[in-house]
Order: structure tokens, then C-alpha cells, then sequence
């Protein structure tokens, strides 16, 4: 099984040569991916709620990827973000991201 989120954590940090998430504790970089994608609610995050001291989170709205991870084009963009997805049910598969069209202009015969 293929860890898509941290693919896609690799994948902006080999674009930025940065952590996407950077921290020094859990919290640290939970509050850093909730200001980047936004505080999931039920709905994004099933059992989310459940999360210890969760009413005491800020409510952030999603920034721009764009923002954070300059040098990708709407391809590159829109691939992170499946990969990024809060519900891993809902995050594009390891098969499904080899065919997304930002590897267009790779080689398929390597892989």
C-alpha cells in the first residue's frame, strides 16, 4: 500500500526543497496542514470531531496551493491536491496518480 499523502508531502517539498508541514511536534504540524488545506470539518474529515480538544482548533479556510508551492503548473497543482485530500478513501490512488496528465511527458515504458 502507498502512503499518498506523504508521496504528495515529497512531492511539494522536492518542488520547494521545504517541508510542506514543517514542526517540531504533532501539533505543531497539524495546525500547519489545517492552515494550508483549511480545518476539515465532519464532512472532509469523518470523526474528526473526535480529535482530543478539537473545539479549541482555529477554523481556517483553505489557502492556495500555489501560495506555498510556487513552480508547478495546473497539472502539478491539481495532482497534489488528490494526493492531499483529507479522507484517504478520497485521495487519488498511486495507479491513478502515474496517469494523472501532469506525467504526460514522461517515459511510461520506465514504469
Amino acid at each position: 500500500l502507498v502512503d499518498i499523502w506523504s508521496a504528495g508531502c515529497i512531492f511539494a517539498e522536492l518542488v520547494t526543497n521545504q517541508p510542506l508541514f514543517p514542526g517540531d511536534s504533532e501539533l505543531q504540524r497539524l495546525l500547519h496542514i489545517f492552515k494550508l488545506l483549511g480545518t476539515p470539518n465532519e464532512e472532509m474529515w469523518p470523526g474528526v470531531g473526535k480529535l482530543p480538544n478539537w473545539h479549541v482548533y482555529p477554523q481556517w479556510k483553505p489557502t492556495k496551493l500555489s501560495t506555498l508551492v510556487p513552480g508547478l503548473d495546473s497539472d502539478g497543482y491539481d495532482l497534489l491536491e488528490k494526493m492531499l485530500a483529507y479522507e484517504p478513501g478520497k485521495r487519488v490512488s498511486a495507479k491513478k496518480a502515474l496517469e494523472h496528465p501532469y506525467f504526460n511527458d514522461v517515459n511510461k515504458e520506465v514504469y
